[in-house]
C-alpha cells in the first residue's frame, strides 16, 4: 500500500509536501451476529467524524472492544464502512488506487516475513524500486535517532529477535518507505513496561524527524500523551470527546471521559440537589448551579489529588495503601458506609491500614455530572 509517485525525500521540506490530511465523515460499521451465541449485530463504529491535519499525530484511546481497531482498518481501507466516507486530501479513499494511497500500517505483532533477514525487510520497498543505494543511509539515520543499533540487527531473522526488536524493525521498515499516512494499532502492547517506555521515546524521535500524518490506537494513556497532538476517547463505537490530554482531564464532557482519563481514576459520589447545594451520603453542602430543581440526581466528581486530611473532616477507614515512590505520593483508599474513595497523599504522611482518617476536599475542584445522562453540568 505504498506510493510510487514520489521518491523518499531526504529533507523535511520535501517530506512535508508528502503529508496527507485525513477526513472521516459519519463513518459507521456493524458486524453480523454470532450464530453460536445468537448475539445481535455488533455496532463497531457508530457515526464517527473527525479531521486530521497534515503531519499531525492523533491517538485514539478507549477500552477493549470499543471499536478502535475497526476504525483504524476503515481508515486504512482494509475494511469498507457500511456508511460514511474517508477522505485523503479531500479525495474519497475508495477513489484512490491502492498503489497511490501511501498507507503504512504497524500492527500489534511485528508482521515480519519469517524467513527474511532484517536487512531485506527494511530495504524491501527501496530495493523493489531500484533505490537500494538509499537503504544504508536511512538505516544509519534511524539507528542514530533511536539509539537502538538497528545495524546490529540487519543479519537476523524474526525468530532471532526479541518482541521489542521485532516491533522496532517493523517501525524502521515503515519509515524507509514513501508513506503519506502512518497507522499504528497498539504496536507496543506486548512489551514490558521499561521496553514500552524506551520504544515510545524512540518512536517520538522518529515522528519528529520524519513527520507523517499519524493515527495511533492504544489503551495506554501515557503512550497517547507522549506521542499525540490530540487524543480521541472512544466508547461503544463513538467518539466521546476529542482534545488535548489537559482538556480531557480538566474538562471531561461526561462521566465516561472523567473516569477513563486520569490515573488514579476520579472519585465519584452520587447525590442530589437541595436549595442550590449538592448533598451526598458522606460529603455535601457544596454550591451548585441555582437553576437545578431540588431532588435532581447529580454525581459529584473529584480527583484524588484534590482530597486531603483534615482533623474535623469526613471519617474513612483505610482499606488500601499503594506507594508510588518515583512520583513521591501514596494512594490511600478509604471507605465509609456504601462509599469508597481515593486520596493521593504525600509519602511522609504516616497512614496505617484499618485506621480511621479524616478527609476533606477542595470544592473549587469539584465537577458535577447529570446522573441519568452522564453529561457534565457546567
Amino acid at each position: 500500500m505504498s506510493s510510487d509517485l514520489h521518491p523518499l525525500p531526504l529533507n523535511l521540506t520535501q517530506m512535508v509536501n508528502l503529508m496527507t490530511s485525513i477526513t472521516v465523515e459519519h463513518v459507521k460499521k456493524s458486524f453480523d451476529r454470532n450464530e453460536i451465541t445468537q448475539d445481535k449485530s455488533i455496532i463497531a463504529v457508530d457515526d464517527v467524524s473527525f479531521k486530521l491535519s497534515d503531519g499531525d499525530v492523533m491517538a485514539i484511546v478507549g477500552p477493549s472492544g470499543c471499536g478502535k481497531s475497526s476504525l483504524l482498518r476503515i481508515i486504512s481501507g482494509l475494511i469498507k464502512p457500511d456508511a460514511g466516507t474517508v477522505y485523503y486530501d479531500n479525495v474519497p479513499l475508495e477513489d484512490i488506487p491502492l498503489q497511490d494511497r501511501g498507507i503504512g500500517f504497524v500492527f500489534q505483532e511485528g508482521a515480519l516475513i519469517p524467513h527474511w533477514e532484517t536487512r531485506r525487510s527494511v530495504g524491501f520497498y527501496l530495493n523493489l524500486r531500484r533505490r537500494e543505494h538509499e537503504v544504508p543511509e536511512r538505516v544509519r539515520e534511524i539507528s542514530k535517532i533511536t539509539g537502538i543499533g538497528l545495524e546490529k540487527l540487519l543479519a537476523r531473522r524474526p525468530r532471532q529477535l526479541s518482541g521489542g526488536e521485532q516491533q522496532r524493525v517493523s517501525i524502521a521498515r515503515a519509515l524507509t518507505r514513501d508513506w503519506r499516512v502512518l497507522l499504528f494499532d497498539e504496536p507496543f502492547a506486548n512489551l514490558d513496561a521499561k521496553l514500552r517506555g524506551d520504544s515510545r521515546l524512540e518512536l517520538k524521535r522518529l515522528l519528529n524527524r520524519f513527520p507523517v500524518s499519524t493515527i495511533y490506537v492504544t489503551h495506554d494513556q501515557i503512550e497517547a500523551v507522549s506521542l499525540a497532538d490530540r487524543i480521541a476517547v472512544m466508547n461503544k463505537g463513538k467518539f466521546e470527546q476529542v482534545g488535548t490530554y489537559q482538556q480531557l482531564y480538566d474538562a471531561p464532557r461526561n462521566l465516561f471521559v472523567a473516569q477513563f482519563i486520569g490515573t488514579p481514576a476520579m472519585n465519584l459520589f452520587k447525590g442530589y440537589v437541595e436549595d442550590a447545594t449538592w448533598q451526598g451520603e458522606s460529603f455535601g453542602g457544596y454550591p451548585i448551579r441555582n437553576d437545578l430543581e431540588n431532588g435532581t440526581r447529580v454525581t459529584m466528581g473529584i480527583r484524588p489529588q484534590f482530597m486531603f486530611l483534615k482533623e474535623d473532616g469526613i471519617p474513612g477507614v483505610v482499606d488500601d495503601i499503594t506507594p508510588f515512590l518515583a512520583e513521591r505520593y501514596q494512594q490511600v483508599t478509604v471507605w465509609l458506609g456504601r462509599e469508597r474513595w481515593n486520596l493521593s497523599l504525600p509519602l511522609d504522611q504516616h497512614i496505617e491500614l484499618g485506621t480511621t482518617i479524616y478527609c476533606d476536599l477542595y470544592p473549587e475542584e469539584v465537577l458535577y455530572f447529570d446522573t441519568r445522562t452522564g453529561i457534565r453540568i457546567g
